[in-house]
Order: structure tokens, then C-alpha cells, then sequence
């Protein structure tokens, strides 16, 4: 049908254009006519080599996780994690808080007005003793109003007994990774063993370095001790419940096999208790990307320091809830990762410390399958290559391809979300993230290539537990009238598609396509979410 069409449009050019105008363009169409099913069919190719390598990751992962939680039940039978008396593990006994290691917490802030009083509160609340743990707050605002405000509760907490030093930059060079390599240069940080690290919005729970730090003292070539984030606003919105469901995974399953299969994985960049020797034989905090938090820790793990990820600890923080926020967190998160692979991919190579089997695991595992493969082929294969095909009727792809291997990685997908909460809610999610994969894969080209926006560093906006901050209430709205071009071109493609396998088609292409162009849409006039104005 589509070869009718161009052969229609080369016999009509004469009349619309010069001759050698005409010449040009017939070529033009008469070379895509040639090539264009033999380049589909490579495409189908491809994508079936990457959905394969996807299931296979996912796989792979799954099981690890679900061996790792079967193993810990068997050790555990009937009880979860409790607590370690620090006096056992930490002191040896004695009573005396002379016998506990040093514990710094650092809180980096930048105009957190909505925040402060939580995690400020939180890490005050610790339960260690006063004269072993400091707490460091670095502030970076830039609005005064909010620093005296900081600087006031800090004073607060120090009146009542904590150590607490307030610290603020006479400029944000570096960002976040530049506020702690500033906080970890003062007399008294240096001499604490073990840093704890909470981001603004996290409130860890009293008894959290209760549980992480005898896990280092037990074990000395332990660098870091990850626990897992719970969310305060998950049920605020749409938007909050399909990122909930993305960091379930994330936690229950990556971050799980991770720690049980290598002792290694991305660290968070919060909720985590550092061995500051680790941080310091590392070379410390870079800012040379927007993964600050994956670079120290992939730079420890070539040098052969082990990770050990937590997940019966958890720390209370917030999602973004407006969709602009999550579009800046997310192409951090993805831009980063890939200019850090491509900066220390000779050093993962070249790395004497590490095994073969775990360098594996950390290139083609943990970056290139997990990152760009997988986002590349979530993007082009939903969203390019299935509306391409209905124009193409010979392109045929399998149906294990097109239905069994994503209905299967899906399920593995959701694996760490409870169904009885969000199994309404897995259709969307699926739209959801097929759409966002745009999003992350053109900000993962941004950073394989270093383009302008590599190093951009926008702070996630917070809310406070899902509420406006007091005096805020008029400035927040249900939602914002933003235009993303890209998303509209992309749900424009498979609304047409859809429509035409619709009307034309002999499959049920049109069933998928619909839905999916509403979430392209729904995205790209930022329909989803709440918005905070500035």
C-alpha cells in the first residue's frame, strides 16, 4: 500500500516541481522505497537482540533478589530486623561512649524552606550518644530569609544538647558534591570514622545508625551501607503512585541483587552510612557529573571496597510531585550515568582490584544493558518501529517479540510492587514509563556526547510530606500548561498509526498505540502531576 503511494507520488512530481528539483526528489523516494523494508527489517533484528538482553538482565536480577530474600527468611524465621544495641557491637560492652566510633551527619540544603525543620529534626533525634555524633547541616541557599531560618533551628537543636554545626559556602561550585567535599574538610569532620548522609527531605528513624554502623564495624572492608527510601507523598497524585511502583523495583530488586550478587550497586546519594576512609582512598567527592553519588562509589569499588544494601532500614523521603521536577530528576539520573561511563570506562577495564566476572557486571550489567539498552529499546521499539511497521505490512515481527518478552519484563518490572495496592495501576505505569524512555534516552545522548545540558543541576523541588509549606498555600495549583515538543510529535505518530491500523490495519496494533499516545500527550502538556509555583 505504502509502495502504491510512492510510486503515485513519483509519477506526480513533474507537474508540482522544476525538472531537476523533481529529479532529485524522485531519487530520494525511489531510494527509501528500496531501502526502506530492509532497514525495518534490520530494526526488528536489533530490537529483538536488546529485548532479549533486557529479559535476560531482568532475569537474571529477579532471581538473585528472590534468592537473597528466601535466604534471609530461612535465617530469620518469623522475626524481621531488629535493632543491634550499639553498646554490644559498637562498645564492646563497657558502657562508656568513649567505645563508639564517630558518627558525622550531613545534611546538604539548598533553599529548602519547605524541608529543613524535618531532616534537621530527624538527624538531631539519632539515637547515639551526644558526644560521638555531629551533625552538619551545609547549607547552599541562596535566599537569605531561608538561611537565617536554618541557622536558627540549628541553633535550636545545639541549645538542646546536639552537636550541631551549621556550615554555609560563599558560593555553590561543585553543587551538591562541592558542599560535601567543603563539609569534610573541617578539623571536626575529619576526625569521625563513619558519615551518615541525608538529603533535605529524608527523616531517617532514631534507631538508624543503631543498625548500619555495627554492620561496618563487623566487617572492615564494608565502604557503605545503603538502606532504602519509603515516600511520605506516594499517594499525593498519579504521577507519585507510577514512580513509587519504578523505585520499588529499583530497591527490592536492583539494589538487592546488586549487594547479594557482587557487593556493588549505584549508591543513592542518601539514607547511607559511608566509612570515610573509604570516601578519602576514593578521591573523594567529583563533580565532574551530575551521578556524584555513582562516581565515589564506583571509584571505591575498583579499588575493592563492598557495599551491602539494607532494604528492612528505611528512611522517609518525598517524590517530585509536579512533572517538571521529575523531568529535571530524571535527566540527571540518566545523563549522569552516562558521562560517568564514558569517563571511567578504561578505568573498569584497567582495574586490577576487581575480577573479571565483576567488571562484567558493572559494564555490561549495570551500565550498558541496564541504562542504555534498555531505555533505547523501551523508546524506539514502542514508540518508532511498531507505529513504522503498520505502514509496512511486509515487515513482520514475531509474536513472542512483540507480545510474550514485553508482557514478561513487565511482570519482572513489577515485581517489587505489592499488587493488592497497585495492580490497577500497571497499564498506565507501563505508558508511563514507555513514554519517559524518550526523555532518559535524550538525555543519555546529552551525556555520552557532552552536550550543553551534561552538567545541568537543577534541585528537585520539595513539598514537606506532601504539603505546602506554611504561607504556601496559594501558590501551589493542580497543575501546569507546559508544551514538550518532542512527547506531542511522538503521541501525534502513534495516534495517526493507530488510527490507520485502525481503519486498515488486520491486528490490534491500534489497542496498544491509543493508550500510549494519551500518556505521550498527557506528558507533553504536563497534565500529569501537581505544580509548585516558584
Amino acid at each position: 500500500m505504502l509502495a502504491e503511494a510512492l510510486a503515485v507520488a513519483v509519477d506526480r512530481l513533474p507537474a508540482s516541481f522544476p525538472p531537476a528539483v523533481a529529479a532529485f526528489l524522485r531519487l530520494l523516494l525511489r531510494a527509501w522505497g528500496a531501502l526502506s523494508v530492509p532497514l525495518l527489517r534490520g530494526a526488528v533484528m536489533l530490537c529483538m537482540a536488546m529485548s532479549l538482553m533486557v529479559l535476560a538482565e531482568k532475569v537474571l536480577l529477579g532471581t538473585v533478589s528472590a534468592a537473597a530474600k528466601l535466604l534471609r527468611r530461612r535465617r530469620r524465621p518469623g522475626r524481621r530486623d531488629v535493632p543491634v544495641q550499639p553498646d554490644v557491637e559498637a562498645g564492646g560492652g563497657g558502657g562508656s561512649s568513649a567505645c563508639f566510633p564517630m558518627v558525622l551527619v550531613q545534611i546538604p540544603m539548598y533553599n529548602e524552606r519547605e524541608v529543613y525543620q524535618l531532616s534537621i529534626g530527624a538527624a538531631c533525634r539519632l539515637t547515639w550518644p551526644a558526644d560521638r555524633l555531629i551533625v552538619q547541616v551545609l547549607d547552599d541557599s541562596t535566599d537569605a530569609a531561608i538561611k537565617e531560618l536554618v541557622r536558627e533551628e540549628c541553633e535550636r537543636w545545639a541549645g538542646s544538647g546536639v552537636d550541631v554545626r551549621y556550615e554555609a559556602r560563599e558560593d555553590r561550585a561543585g553543587h551538591k558534591a562541592g558542599n560535601l567535599t567543603e563539609g569534610m574538610r573541617h578539623a571536626y569532620a575529619r576526625g569521625c570514622e563513619f558519615v551518615a548522609i541525608f538529603d533535605a527531605d529524608f527523616q531517617p528513624a532514631p534507631d538508624f545508625l543503631t543498625r548500619t554502623v555495627p554492620l561496618l564495624l563487623r566487617h572492615p572492608g564494608l565502604a557503605l551501607v545503603q538502606a532504602r527510601w519509603e515516600f511520605v507523598n506516594a499517594d499525593e497524585c498519579l504521577l507519585t503512585r507510577m514512580q513509587e511502583m519504578s523505585m520499588d523495583y529499583h530497591f527490592k530488586v536492583e539494589q538487592q541483587a546488586g549487594s547479594s550478587l557482587c557487593n556493588f550497586f549505584g549508591y543513592n546519594g542518601s539514607a547511607g552510612v559511608w566509612r570515610r576512609q573509604a570516601i578519602e582512598e576514593s578521591g573523594g567527592w567529583d563533580d565532574r557529573t551530575t551521578a556524584e553519588d555513582m562516581d565515589l562509589a564506583l571509584r571505591a569499588a575498583l579499588l575493592g571496597w563492598e557495599f551491602v544494601y539494607v532494604g528492612d532500614i528505611r528512611v522517609k523521603s518525598e517524590l517530585p510531585s509536579s512533572l517538571g521536577a521529575y523531568r529535571s530528576q530524571q535527566h540527571r539520573w540518566s545523563c549522569g550515568p552516562a558521562l560517568l561511563f564514558k569517563k571511567m570506562l578504561r578505568e573498569i577495564v584497567a582495574a586490577e582490584r576487581v575480577p573479571a566476572w565483576k567488571k562484567l557486571y558493572i559494564v555490561y550489567n549495570f551500565f550498558v544493558t541496564r541504562r542504555v539498552v534498555s531505555t533505547f529499546f523501551t523508546f524506539f521499539f514502542f514508540s518508532v518501529l511498531l507505529p513504522a511497521k503498520t505502514l509496512f505490512p511486509q515487515v513482520r515481527i514475531p509474536a513472542w517479540q512483540m507480545v510474550c518478552v514485553p508482557t514478561a519484563t513487565t511482570l519482572l518490572n513489577s515485581a517489587g510492587t505489592p499488587w493488592r495496592r497497585s495492580a490497577h495501576l500497571v497499564v498506565p505505569w507501563v505508558a508511563f514509563e514507555n513514554a519517559m524512555a524518550l526523555h532518559r534516552f535524550k538525555a543519555i545522548l546529552i551525556g555520552l556526547f557532552e552536550a550543553g545540558r551534561a552538567n545541568e543541576w537543577i534541585v528537585t523541588r520539595k513539598s514537606g510530606n506532601g504539603r505546602p509549606a506554611p504561607g504556601a498555600e496559594g501558590r501551589r495549583l493542580k497543575q501546569r500548561c507546559g508544551l514538550h515538543w518532542l512527547e506531542l510529535l511522538v503521541g501525534a505518530l502513534l495516534l495517526a498509526s493507530g488510527c490507520y491500523d485502525c481503519v486498515h490495519g488486520h491486528g490490534y496494533f491500534y489497542l496498544f498505540a491509543l493508550p500510549q499516545s494519551v500518556m505521550y500527550f498527557a506528558i507533553g502538556f504536563e497534565l500529569l502531576g501537581v505544580h509548585h509555583a516558584s
